[in-house]
């Protein structure tokens, strides 16, 4: 652990992690845009559950190419909280979130998962609210707010800021449980698993899928089966490897730029662009992120003797991992938060 801790060459990241991580942004940047798009003909639930029965399948295939297996047993509560929250409850609540409000608005509400981590740390594991969290989460509130009252859509615009933040809850839950299956099972493994099991937690919704991809248009078909291979199977794995291999708080600096490539993409294919108190309110909200990670300064440790043993940290318990990722996780997310 001391090699680890005081080598610069063990710090560095990979490029092909930070490559990775770049292509899951673009990819999860476009998801919001495909989502808002599609969503006019496809339920959120059939979309939810057509997506992941597509990127499923994509995964499993290539597992079975690669004879990667079953992943061993202690890894799999990790990927069924990571399939029920993220790949789940996130899509369902994302897709019915961007009924009501535009793509980057809602990119912009799903950043506030990291802090919805450390919220859930503080409940869950009484890990305590420092100053620095409830300093953010005061900021991220009121960027909450105005977002909500941007579009001057009433319920509607609440309804939608409101199934935005679930969907960034879906994400912070499933961070928390993605992190302890990677150590137990390689990042194609975790995505394939859990994304099956986020397809069966859908499968409620299978006869709104026949129905309405019986009326829908190519396009709409197309769209569900890019949703399924790109932003589900291809970004997810790709963000499972960049977190394997690279420092969780680095990668959580780089999901900041979702929001803004969504705006870009869909300011041309869809003609929206964000009203500037939703902007503010979204930037509120990412800078409460912000905020919420900044540790207090503390006294200088003190020298330890030479001989003195460290206390021993924890290798893959739940507690250790979620502290990881209160501190320094993208969330995704989404994520993945999982963003998109």
């Amino acid at each position: 652990m001391a090699q680890h801790e005081t080598s610069p060459v063990a710090a560095k990241t990979p490029v092909t992690a930070l490559a990775a991580a770049l292509l899951t942004m673009v990819l999860w940047a476009s998801a919001f845009v495909a989502i808002r798009h599609i969503g006019e003909s496809v339920r959120p639930g059939s979309l939810a559950l057509g997506r992941l029965l597509v990127g499923a399948l994509a995964l499993l295939v290539v597992v079975t190419i690669r004879r990667e297996g079953l992943p061993p047993r202690a890894a799999w509560p990790g990927i069924a909280g990571m399939g029920v929250f993220w790949f789940g409850l996130y899509m369902v609540a994302l897709n019915w979130g961007e009924q009501h409000t535009d793509a980057g608005t809602a990119a912009l509400l799903v950043g506030a998962g990291p802090l919805l981590v450390a919220l859930l740390a503080g409940f869950l594991l009484h890990e305590g609210f420092p100053r620095p969290l409830l300093v953010g989460l005061a900021v991220a509130f009121v960027g909450a707010a105005l977002a909500g009252a941007s579009s001057g859509g009433g319920d509607t615009a609440v309804v939608g800021v409101l199934l935005c933040l679930a969907a960034a809850a879906g994400h912070a839950v499933g961070v928390i449980f993605q992190k302890p299956a990677l150590s137990h099972a390689s990042p194609l493994q975790v995505t394939a698993y859990a994304s099956t099991i986020g397809a069966i937690a859908c499968l409620p919704f299978a006869g709104q899928l026949v129905t309405d991809l019986g009326n829908a248009s190519a396009g709409s078909w197309a769209g569900v089966v890019y949703l399924g291979l790109l932003p589900t199977a291809l970004a997810f794995w790709t963000w499972s490897y960049a977190l394997a291999h690279m420092p969780a708080g680095r990668l959580g600096a780089v999901t900041y730029i979702v929001p803004a490539i969504t705006v870009v993409l869909a300011w041309p294919t869809l003609g929206e662009f964000p009203s500037g108190l939703a902007l503010a309110g979204g930037a509120l909200c990412l800078l409460g992120v912000g905020l919420s990670r900044r540790t207090p300064r503390t006294a200088p440790a003190t020298t330890t003797s030479p001989t003195a043993s460290p206390t021993p940290e924890p290798a893959s318990t739940e507690s250790g991992s979620v502290r990881e990722v209160r501190g320094e996780t993208a969330d995704a997310s989404g994520l993945a938060r999982a963003r998109d």
